[in-house]
């Protein structure tokens, strides 16, 4: 059995699309949240929601800049990579983000 490093969300952007130009293309970068509901003790029903920080190029980062807006509702496939940094201070940072390796736009917005 191959295990792989895959995910596949659906949700509403949260912000609008960050483009970053490079030499040999560009890069995307957009907020996710993706939303969970459950039935707490009360029988309450609870909407619990993430958020996740989703990155893509090459010519998805063309349609995303094109087509994705604030609130626009996607389904992304790809796989979870983790990233470190030390910030100003020096303190290390962990960063959590989907690379985005295929997009489907849903949604009438």
């Amino acid at each position: 059995m191959s295990l792989r490093n895959k995910v596949s969300l659906i949700g509403r952007t949260g912000k609008e699309v960050e483009i970053i130009n490079f030499e040999k293309g560009k890069l995307a970068k957009v907020s996710l949240a993706t939303s969970d509901f459950y039935t707490n003790a009360l029988g309450e029903k609870v909407e619990e929601t993430q958020w996740h920080n989703l990155v893509v190029n090459g010519k998805l980062a063309d349609i995303m800049e094109k087509y994705v807006t604030k609130g626009k509702e996607i389904a992304v496939e790809g796989k979870i990579q983790y990233r470190t940094y030390d910030d100003k201070e020096g303190v290390k940072r962990y960063f959590t983000e989907i690379r985005v390796e295929e997009l489907v736009l849903l949604g009438a917005n």
